[in-house]
């Protein structure tokens, strides 16, 4: 037997008769002339034919009907044993932000997990003790373990990669692996944007990894890390980039949720893809590493959330958003002229590049239309002020280069997003 000396022998009886009732109940419909769905499997790659693959939904034939099997008097049994381990705690909480109750929860990500894992390995719902006591030793493992890897992937759209790209905080862009997210969570295909993993810039993941104690019982905020790093890559790329529409989040390997993407994150800009290269990811990690440190800059926030809704706009209202966040960052009490005065300083080498500058962010502040000099403007002084230690700090010294006294504070990544 895979688990020789079980943990916990309680759970493994209980688990054990809750997949055995299942597995009865489920051959008898299929006696009865019900029939496992089955999915023609597209893998697609840009530049490559497509393959198909015919493949039985088991898992998905289980969790239609999960909720009827949650009535189950094994599965009552169950519940109660699970909740009663303090090591499941963790899995209790993997639906808390929607509602759901713990007896739920624990349905969703150990039963019924537990019950789709040891079908798929009998290759129906012909019983076999090895398979279930292989899925059992796995659920085991991540239960008791001293500790846990969790893992969230979400599709990215308007980005190329040459491979895998660390952008800090456990979050990496990487090629997604043929049939990884349909092989773990079914549902998937209806899921993903479209034609994801046919369109160049529709083939990469999101992937935010992290290691957990083993007594953790609450996992990281993924919706708030993916968000932070698609508006750090919006700033310093010039791509229309976009994540989601959904998380897709594992523990130990084994599934865990599905979660929204923050809709400021998950919509689609207008405007064309780009690519990332190791130069720009360095940018990433500095600006997500600043954005994760200054929550308490309350004017930075409102400002980079003024420039990120300009991005969806069009005209006028475009402007404003712009405006309002130019103001709110580099403005203080002397409003609008004070900030663009403040941004040519900035971001101007020389004499000529700041009165260019300043011409652009003029016409931005005096109501003529954004321009693409001044959205770039706009961009290059968010980045420039998220990097810097202080952002009063930073206006102070850049009034004193205004006044002659000092020389103008030193950019750290104003070039690289300029070049775009």
């Amino acid at each position: 037997m895979a688990t020789s000396v079980p943990r916990s022998p309680a759970l493994l009886h209980t688990l054990r008769g809750f997949c055995l009732g299942a597995f009865f109940e489920l051959g008898l419909e299929l006696e009865q002339g019900a029939d496992v769905p089955i999915a023609l499997e597209e893998h697609a790659t840009p530049n490559r034919p497509t393959l198909y693959e015919y493949r039985p939904l088991v898992g998905a034939f289980v969790e239609s009907r999960a909720e009827r099997l949650a009535r189950r008097e094994d599965a009552r049994d169950a519940l109660t044993v699970l909740k009663d381990e303090p090591a499941a705690g963790i899995f209790a909480q993997a639906h808390a932000g929607e509602r759901v109750g713990e007896d739920e929860a624990l349905t969703r990500t150990i039963l019924v997990p537990l019950l789709v894992a040891t079908a798929e390995a009998c290759g129906g719902f012909d019983w076999e003790d090895s398979a279930f006591e292989h899925a059992y030793a796995k659920l085991e493992a991540s239960l008791f373990g001293e500790r846990r890897l969790y893992g969230a992937l979400a599709p990215l759209v308007g980005l190329t990669a040459g491979g895998a790209i660390e952008l800090g905080r456990g979050m990496t862009v990487r090629p997604a692996a043929a049939g990884e997210l349909a092989s773990t969570w079914p549902e998937a295909g209806r899921l993903l944007p479209r034609d994801f993993g046919r369109e160049v810039d529709r083939t990469l993941v999101l992937e935010l990894e992290a290691e957990l104690e083993g007594t953790a019982c609450r996992v990281p905020d993924a919706p708030l890390e993916i968000s932070r790093t698609v508006t750090a890559l919006r700033l310093a790329t010039p791509g229309a980039i976009s994540a989601g529409p959904v998380i897709f989040e594992r523990l130990d390997w084994r599934p865990y949720g599905v979660r929204p993407v923050p809709a400021l994150a998950a919509q689609m800009p207008p405007g064309e893809a780009t690519r990332l290269d190791p130069f720009r990811a360095r940018l990433v990690v500095s600006l997500q590493e600043r954005l994760a440190a200054v929550p308490s800059d309350s004017e930075i926030l409102e400002a980079l959330d003024r420039w990120e809704l300009a991005l969806f706009q069009q005209g006028p209202v475009r402007a404003d958003e712009l405006r309002e966040a130019l103001t709110t960052l580099l403005g203080c009490d002397e409003g609008p002229w004070a900030a663009a005065m403040r941004a040519a300083v900035l971001l101007g080498d020389n004499a000529r590049e700041r009165g260019e500058l300043l011409a652009s962010l003029r016409a931005l502040v005096d109501g003529d239309g954004p321009g693409a000099r001044a959205e770039e403007a706009v961009r290059r002084a968010l980045v420039e002020t998220i990097l810097h230690d202080s952002r009063p700090a930073l206006v102070a010294a850049l009034d004193e280069a205004l006044l002659g006294v000092r020389p103008r504070p030193q950019t750290t990544a104003a070039r690289v997003v300029a070049t775009g």
